[in-house]
């Protein structure tokens, strides 16, 4: 069997246990990947913000793909290297149509150095004790351009969901969803996982048969869908398993590290 030159693997719910830990079975593979040669990515929908954890786990090495697809983050030097944003005029917009059509929804936004939210907006366990996030009006959350847009409604299913704020907004913006929450992701138009990691791929002359994807939710169906061979884990989304032709086992179960075990022997 010849080894892959490129790794791309979602973090939550993927290769990261439930309780955001990467486990030391998974760290050990992941260093197998570089030590091998190929390039090891970590496509998330999280901001830089979140990956301090991460980049100690894997000794600062190799970059990651975040929000989504926005931003381009290096690993060593903990910084954003590249970044798709959405522009202040096109955030307003959608916004506004969201909040017409949509009226229950209450935003956050993610720049490239922080976030912003609404008071009503439902912030989830890592930003619940985080400092650096403003609480402000809606006016000041659009003002400036910004890496992802969040929409949170409190109790409607987050596959409904999806689908309203498709209708609504799917001509400005990429919507997805990864958390089981009613929490819709929104980036600009046409940036995905798959867009970012394809440019990546692109600049080491990697095509898409030298690539294997790991992901569990929607957001990382566009990676799934793009990469030469795509796996999902056992506990992922039924959108995801029925898309995917390779299942390992669970998040906590090291689904993702039995592979690359396999794969760089």
């Amino acid at each position: 069997m010849v080894s892959p030159r490129l790794i791309a693997t979602d973090l939550d719910g993927t290769a990261l246990r439930s309780d955001g830990s990467v486990s030391p079975r998974t760290a050990a593979a992941f260093a197998r990947v570089e030590d091998a040669g190929a390039m090891l990515v970590f496509v998330t929908g999280r901001p830089p913000r979140w990956m301090a954890g991460v980049a100690g786990a894997v000794r600062h090495r190799g970059l990651a793909i975040c929000a989504n697809g926005a931003l381009v983050y290096d690993l060593h030097t903990e910084s954003i290297v590249e970044s798709h944003l959405i522009e202040a005029e096109v955030l307003s917009e959608a916004v506004g149509r969201l909040r017409e059509r949509l009226p229950e929804l209450s935003f956050s936004v993610e720049y490239e150095g922080g976030f912003a939210h609404e008071s009503s907006f439902g912030l989830d366990r890592w930003d619940r004790h985080e400092t650096s996030g403003l609480r402000v009006g809606v006016s000041t959350l659009i003002s400036r351009p910004c890496a992802k847009l969040l929409a949170f409604h409190h109790d409607m299913d987050p596959d409904l969901l999806h689908l309203r704020v498709e209708e609504v907004v799917g001509d400005l913006l990429t919507a997805t969803h990864s958390s089981g929450r009613a929490l819709i992701e929104m980036s600009a138009h046409g940036v995905t996982k798959a867009t970012a990691l394809a440019r990546l791929a692109g600049r080491h002359m990697i095509g898409q048969a030298d690539v294997v994807a790991f992901g569990d939710m929607p957001n990382d169906l566009p990676m799934l869908t793009w990469a030469g061979t795509a796996y999902a884990v056992a506990n992922a989304h039924p959108d995801v398993l029925a898309a995917v032709t390779h299942v390992t086992a669970a998040n906590d179960e090291d689904g993702v590290a039995a592979v690359l075990e396999r794969l760089f022997t």
